[in-house]
């Protein structure tokens, strides 16, 4: 079974690269590379394999839902710039009969109201942006070490008068040694097509990604450290603008040079620390994103960082995260985990925290 189900997923990333060959920018619906909860900013953005009882994790690698998880909901608030607001909503449930875990969530996006006006300039009046995603997901055992599972999920953006909406599905697998505290993982996301198109003539593709992610906790001391890998798909990540490179003194790309810093825009490094046994404290680096919002001949500071502080009490998880993207420009976010079954008697599956 086991190799049957590796050979099927790996022919979904052949498929997909042959179709989905995206640098970012060029795609539609980006709002799915937000990080939909605190843990995930924290850790830089992208993480796969981060070793806690949350199930917000499973939103971007549906490998990561636990049986542990049964009866959890996450909400998880955002408050960013020009007054656009972010809310992410999760709820978990274990099938004993087919032992089966299962998820629905949905990621929603508000940027308030804006002016619409012609190509001229006339204000024809005010519209309201929205872009959501709806998700259902699914995952099962494999021989206690394995983990594998599915999320599908309908997109909507609604711009005015452009309009749009797609299917897509994420496909992970998941190895856990508890033994040995290490965690490792591959997921394929945003594999799909457009339902509706942006009133155009061509289809825009989704931001598909090929992402793999290691964690390993120390035997002997509460930390962990995680590695994760992204765009594993299509080497260089470089948007190659020569007429800003030349106005404003940077190199110019080289596509089919092999350079360290090219490797490196495919990782983000993480770390977490649990102190005692109610409170961990998580950092990131996005190395991709630390370069692209990078201020050439100016103090770049923390940019590429994030931090995040966890309260892990018996009822209730309160997360909070704060993502730098250049100098005195941050966005923060807030997140609740609540275990519904302790409050209401749903039946438990077990604790396993990861720690």
């Amino acid at each position: 079974m086991m190799r049957l189900f590796t050979c099927v997923f790996l022919s979904i990333i052949f498929i997909s690269q042959l179709t989905a060959q995206t640098l970012g920018g060029s795609s539609a619906y980006q709002f799915l590379k937000f990080p939909a909860s605190p843990q995930t900013a924290a850790s830089g953005g992208i993480n796969l394999t981060n070793q806690s009882n949350d199930l917000s994790l499973a939103f971007n690698n549906p490998a990561q839902l636990d049986s542990s998880m049964h009866s959890q909901m996450v909400a998880n608030f955002n408050s960013l710039y020009a007054g656009v607001k972010n809310v992410h909503w999760m709820l978990a449930y274990r099938s004993p009969s087919l032992q089966t875990n299962f998820a629905a969530s949905v990621f929603y996006f508000d940027y308030g109201n804006t002016q619409q006006t012609d190509a001229s300039g006339n204000v024809l009046g005010n519209y309201k942006p929205r872009d959501f995603v709806a998700q259902v997901s699914a995952s099962r055992e494999y021989m206690n070490r394995w983990k594998y599972g599915i999320s599908l999920k309908f997109l909507s953006s609604n711009y005015g008068v452009y309009r749009s909406s797609a299917m897509a599905a994420d496909v992970g697998v998941l190895y856990r040694d508890s033994a040995n505290f290490l965690q490792a993982s591959v997921v394929v996301v945003n594999m799909g097509s457009q339902l509706k198109r942006y009133n155009t003539a061509v289809p825009e593709e989704l931001p598909f990604d090929v992402q793999a992610g290691i964690s390993k906790r120390l035997a002997k001391a509460p930390i962990c450290f995680s590695l994760t890998a992204h765009h594993l798909h299509q080497f260089n990540l470089n948007y190659n603008d020569t007429l800003f490179n030349n106005d404003n003194g940077v190199a110019n790309s080289k596509d089919r040079k092999f350079t360290f810093d090219k490797l490196f825009q495919h990782f983000v490094f993480s770390t977490q620390i649990l102190i005692g046994q109610r409170v961990e404290v998580t950092a990131g680096y996005n190395y991709l994103r630390g370069k692209e919002l990078r201020i050439y001949n100016s103090a770049n500071g923390l940019t590429g960082f994030s931090f995040g502080v966890g309260m892990l009490l018996p009822k209730l998880q309160l997360r909070y995260a704060r993502t730098q993207l250049q100098n005195n420009i941050s966005y923060n976010q807030l997140g609740l985990n609540i275990p519904l079954n302790k409050y209401f008697g749903l039946g438990n599956w077990g604790e396993r925290v990861g720690w």
